[in-house]
């Protein structure tokens, strides 16, 4: 069943930073190639850093460098330009986020340490965890307890930047759902760094994508098996280039929404996504 088009496909250079649209995008296990290629790595706390973590990386714009495969180059908020291969590219980004860091490019999966967690005792981790998704009292945070073990042990997943999985859909249909609720707000799609923006069919209205988990979208060659819902953190209201700070969404995704907008995707086969192409389900 046809349940509307790719709007717009974004991709994300590197870890936390904004990202590039384009037009379309090889895909496949790992996700649209060239995403979350390269993160900044903590020096004290030999750690990969995030926008949870570090907002300061949503004022930094990362695209991929057509002439120069696997290098990136990056616009700081001051409007300095540098490539992930200018020797003062780490120096920039520590000065930007006030902590010894530096740009690092995707690393194999045997390198369990890079990908490790910065643990200085038993709970610590967590409570700095749970303190990202700055929630006021009485919200509700997603539930920990089951958290996998991998995941306490390791930031992202081992051979890879991504948290959970490669892939992360959103609707229109979710995104004026949510703009009607709270009108006053910016509901723009960057705040929320999805792959793809699905222009949903005018029928179909709420969060659209919630009611997907379980099964499968078919992208001209591409089969996407929906997972799980996003929950969301402080992220979506920082600052970011044209985008002001807004606590407000937050709330109103927390109230509204179960605290989840978006959802996730495992690519079970590769091939090529292109604006404009239809998205079936089944």
């Amino acid at each position: 069943m046809k349940v509307g088009t790719i709007k717009e496909i974004w991709r994300y250079p590197v870890k936390g930073m904004a990202g590039e649209q384009i037009n379309t995008c090889d895909i496949g296990p790992a996700g649209l190639a060239g995403d979350r290629t390269w993160a900044v790595r903590d020096v004290a706390r030999a750690e990969i850093q995030s926008c949870k973590f570090r907002p300061e990386l949503l004022s930094c714009i990362a695209s991929t460098r057509a002439d120069s495969p696997g290098q990136v180059d990056i616009s700081l908020p001051d409007g300095l330009s540098l490539g992930s291969d200018d020797a003062h590219i780490h120096q920039q980004i520590s000065q930007l986020i006030g902590h010894d860091s530096t740009l690092e490019p995707l690393q194999p999966i045997t390198e369990l340490d890079f990908y490790r967690r910065h643990k200085r005792d038993d709970h610590t981790w967590l409570e700095e965890l749970k303190a990202t998704f700055t929630r006021e009292p009485g919200e509700p945070l997603p539930d920990f307890s089951d958290f996998p073990q991998q995941a306490r042990d390791f930031v992202t997943l081992p051979g890879t930047f991504f948290l959970v999985t490669p892939f992360h859909i959103i609707t229109t249909a979710t995104l004026k759902h949510m703009k009607r609720l709270l009108p006053e707000a910016d509901w723009d799609v960057q705040r929320f760094r999805p792959n793809i923006v699905i222009e949903t069919r005018d029928k179909d209205a709420g969060l659209v994508e919630q009611r997907w988990i379980g099964k499968q979208l078919m992208i001209a060659d591409s089969q996407i098996d929906c997972t799980a819902t996003a929950p969301r953190c402080g992220a979506v209201t920082r600052q970011q280039q044209n985008l002001a700070f807004d606590t407000s969404m937050l709330r109103s995704i927390i109230q509204n929404a179960d605290q989840n907008l978006g959802i996730y995707g495992e690519i079970q086969h590769h091939g090529a996504l292109s604006v404009g192409d239809t998205v079936y389900i089944q």
